[in-house]
């Protein structure tokens, strides 16, 4: 299942936003932290964001088919940050980052955690900040302590 959680217009500048995939082996979970990242970036200018989850068939799994047609849904020709929940997942969009045509160009794999990642990405490319920030404000989740 890839879903589209947001178009992503830019604002009045007519600048270009990064786009944002999710990828999870589990549709339902792709879809609901994508809904969440969207929801908490608040009004305004939204990110494009994708949810790429399960195998295609409705199953547990990955397909890099859902994350390639993820990754051209939001693609605004600014940039593609793609981030992931688990190893397979991992070794899926690095395989489509392999072969070089799959993805659109700019498509980048973010070593983030899953979920605040996602949010702190989506947060970040709505503001209109470049790919570079967008993977350092989703890297950066990595130290937000809960105790």
């Amino acid at each position: 299942m890839s879903d589209l959680v947001n178009a992503g217009t830019a604002g009045g500048d007519g600048g270009k936003l990064v786009g944002v995939v999710l990828v999870s082996h589990s549709a339902a979970v792709a879809a609901s932290v994508a809904e969440l990242a969207t929801g908490l970036a608040g009004g305004g200018t939204l990110a494009p964001v994708a949810a790429a989850g399960g195998d295609g068939d409705g199953g547990l799994g990955t397909s890099s088919e859902l994350i390639s047609a993820a990754a051209a849904a939001v693609d605004r020709g600014a940039g593609v940050a793609v981030l992931t929940d688990l190893g397979s997942a991992v070794l899926t969009v690095k395989a489509l980052l392999a072969e070089g045509e799959e993805l659109p160009p700019d498509t980048r794999l973010v070593d983030a955690p899953f979920v605040e990642g996602a949010v702190a990405a989506v947060v970040t490319a709505s503001a209109g900040a470049d790919l570079a920030a967008v993977e350092a404000a989703a890297a950066e989740a990595y130290t937000y302590r809960k105790a």
